[in-house]
């Protein structure tokens, strides 16, 4: 039996043609794009081709984008970054109980170094009122950390105007636009945004590589320390094959953008439909809130099957979905995000995220639907 993957949101496949790029990287160029020599300055145009291709692509200056290990190391850049680089002017945070742990753990630390941090609630479908950030900002405040849309039940925050309050009192933005890339349209330099994580194991690129936006005139701190690398932003040799790698994604997903938004929201509406009709309508509650969201994500609950037996019964009919973000979906502990989002208790243990990519076919959501149906009827029993 073929085995479906429904678990996009935390890792993708890597796409063919990405693939094929990052093989020529590895067996074609062996210099440090930091030597003066010809291996070196091929190396270097490596680099130099990858950030001016995703620059274009994301509607910022090449300049402005920094190669980074993958979104954690580009959220705690940002975090981290301008805490140090801002704390003479103030000490105060203000972020959201639904982000991701890279930043929510980020938060903790600055706590624990003498920095406040705000954690906004959010309403029922997980979306963050900008009136509420309006409210949280003190004269001490240096930095909003807001995602773009949410990487559980993929939620679009409101992202332009929360930028607009920020530019408005001259505080740092930074949105985790992790989950966003690829799957909704994004112009850096049309946002009100100083600071954005992008990660290319999203798209189809491969894993460890990422990049953190800097808007111009935005105050960072470096993390790392060494050489003079990123223009002496992160210091360290660059990973070729990677950042020619997600040079590649970067260029198939936004190429593809508005087809593949159709054709994963086509899916994800084929999935509630058969399910639907399989299972019936109060079978299940969808978490996600389908007008406002990224079209690849599909949150729901199966209400008297808990989230670790719906997971164990699909595994063993090969079927991959998540009961909540890959970074704690293995800890058994309920998401932070549907509890943020105050959902009832048996919503909240029988929580599944489906999320769907490169690969998927209707035939495979209209499988999966149909042996979930098979699984209630046997478990609810």
């Amino acid at each position: 039996m073929k085995s479906i993957y429904l678990d996009h949101a935390a890792s993708t496949p890597v796409h063919p043609e990405v693939a094929q790029t990052m093989v020529e990287v590895m067996t074609g160029t062996h210099g440090n794009a930091s030597s003066v020599h010809s291996f070196g300055r091929a190396a270097k145009r490596i680099v130099s081709n990858a950030r001016d291709s995703i620059a274009a692509r994301l509607g910022c200056h090449p300049n402005e984008l920094v190669f980074t290990a993958g979104g954690t190391e580009s959220d705690n850049m940002a975090l981290f970054g301008t805490a140090e680089a801002l704390q003479e002017q103030g000490r105060h945070i203000i972020t959201s109980q639904i982000e991701h742990h890279a930043v929510l753990h980020a938060c903790k630390a600055l706590e624990s170094r003498g920095y406040e941090v705000t954690y906004l609630p959010v309403d029922s479908t997980g979306r963050v009122n900008p009136d509420d950030v309006q409210a949280a900002i003190r004269p001490d405040t240096i930095l909003i950390s807001i995602m773009f849309g949410n990487n559980e039940v993929g939620t679009l925050q409101p992202i332009t105007e929360i930028g607009i309050i920020a530019r408005d009192h001259g505080i740092v933005f930074h949105t985790d636009a992790v989950q966003a890339l690829g799957a909704v349209p994004i112009h850096c330099s049309e946002l009100p945004v100083d600071l954005i994580s992008f990660s290319s194991h999203k798209i189809n690129g491969p894993q460890g590589i990422g990049a953190l936006y800097v808007r111009q005139g935005t105050k960072l701190e470096p993390l790392l320390h060494g050489g003079l690398q990123e223009r002496k932003r992160r210091a360290g040799t660059e990973n070729l094959a990677g950042i020619a790698g997600f040079g590649k994604a970067v260029e198939l997903a936004t190429d593809q953008l508005e087809a593949r938004q159709a054709q994963l929201d086509g899916l994800r509406r084929l999935m509630i439909e058969t399910l639907e009709q399989e299972a019936g309508a109060d079978a299940f509650v969808i978490n996600t809130p389908l007008s406002h969201s990224l079209s690849h994500i599909l949150n729901m609950s199966f209400p008297g099957v808990t989230s670790e037996t719906m997971l164990m019964n699909l595994d063993m009919e090969s079927i991959a979905a998540a009961s909540g973000s890959a970074c704690t979906s293995g800890s058994l502990e309920i998401s932070h995000v549907l509890e943020a989002m105050k959902l009832p208790e048996n919503v909240l243990h029988s929580a599944i995220r489906f999320s769907f990519g490169m690969g998927n076919t209707r035939e495979e959501i209209e499988r999966t639907a149909q042996k979930i149906a098979t699984i209630l009827k046997r478990v609810r029993k």
